[in-house]
């Protein structure tokens, strides 16, 4: 079974398995109970646009106070696993399957024109990343032995092929659960996280097998996060949720050579984020965790599972979501 297939059902059954208690660490702003969210991108303190199964996108321009919520049209059973918002009107959506697309908006979401669309057989797109606003790159499961890459260099009105085949090895693909498995880097090259049979960095340079557990298509890494040549990755097995074991690697040498932390997080996380310099975020169905000292030592701050963090590209607001339409605010 692929993971594509595999992956949605998996998910929606285990997010509920998390704890409905709340912590004071993390406020519920908005609940859709038939709806799955794992797109989430602010651009600034008061602005997050969130996008989650069954065609829907959400907007805040208040904070996350009040949500203007829509389905687009046309787009009701698709699922959009990843958005990139640059302000209040403009952003990208990712509909993941056959057909494969990605949507813009330049209205706050009023109309949404197709800027991207694939039908080949077997297309599955994964994750999205803009290093600023004009400069994007977006990852798909493998087509004929290689990943798909595209990049754009004018906001995501047009993508193009603009890097060398990236070859996987077999059982070897991404995972959608976050739109956070890949990163542009300011010099144009890229990297990428993968799962499967096989977990590895790869990207422009030579891959690596990574120190995470593997070989299960349920398995392996699921996000990265990087500040300058440090990085952290998450991921673990989404089948065995509560199992810490090969959920969490580190790398201060920009993935030449990987170290584990003394305290891993407290599960399967699908999502890594930077709060600051030495802070970091993770989170999962069972939960969300904390790190002060660069990803060595995690502790709990939420017991409530979200698939999705995000911080403010400008500003310090950080904001989850997950199943259940769930999207929350940390509050310290």
């Amino acid at each position: 079974m692929s993971l594509r297939h595999y992956l949605p059902a998996a998910f929606l059954l285990l997010s509920f398995s998390a704890s409905a208690q709340q912590p004071s660490a993390v406020k519920r702003l908005a609940a859709r109970d038939s709806v799955s969210l794992r797109g989430l991108s602010a651009p600034t303190d008061s602005v997050v646009w969130a996008g989650g199964s069954r065609g829907t996108v959400g907007r805040s321009l208040d904070g996350g106070r009040t949500w203007q919520w829509r389905q687009v049209p046309g787009y009701e059973a698709r699922d959009f696993r990843d958005v990139e918002a640059f302000d209040a009107n403009t952003a990208l959506l990712m509909a993941v399957a056959e057909p494969a697309c990605i949507l813009k908006t330049t209205d706050g979401g009023g109309t949404w024109q197709v800027v991207f669309t694939d039908s080949t057989k077997g297309m599955f797109l994964d994750a999205m990343h803009f290093r600023d606003d004009r400069h994007g790159i977006v990852v798909g499961d493998p087509i004929g032995g290689n990943f798909f890459v595209r990049g754009t260099d004018d906001g995501g009105d047009t993508w193009r092929v603009t890097y060398p085949a990236l070859a996987a090895q077999p059982g070897e693909a991404c995972f959608a659960a976050s739109g956070t498995n890949v990163l542009l880097l300011a010099d144009g090259n890229y990297q990428v996280v993968t799962g499967g049979k096989v977990s590895r960095l790869t990207g422009s340079h030579a891959g690596q097998t990574l120190p995470l557990v593997q070989g299960a298509e349920s398995a392996g890494a699921f996000s990265v996060a990087a500040r300058g040549k440090r990085m952290v990755i998450v991921g673990g097995d989404f089948a065995k949720e509560k199992e810490t074991r090969g959920t969490c690697a580190l790398s201060a040498d920009g993935g030449n050579t990987w170290t584990l932390p003394a305290e891993p997080p407290r599960g399967y996380r699908s999502c890594v984020i930077y709060l600051d310099g030495n802070t970091l975020l993770s989170c999962g169905p069972s939960g969300v965790d904390r790190s002060r000292d660069g990803g060595r030592r995690w502790k709990p701050v939420a017991t409530e599972g979200f698939h999705v963090a995000t911080r403010a590209r400008k500003g310090r607001t950080v904001y989850l979501a997950g199943s259940g339409g769930r999207i929350a605010r940390l509050t310290n």
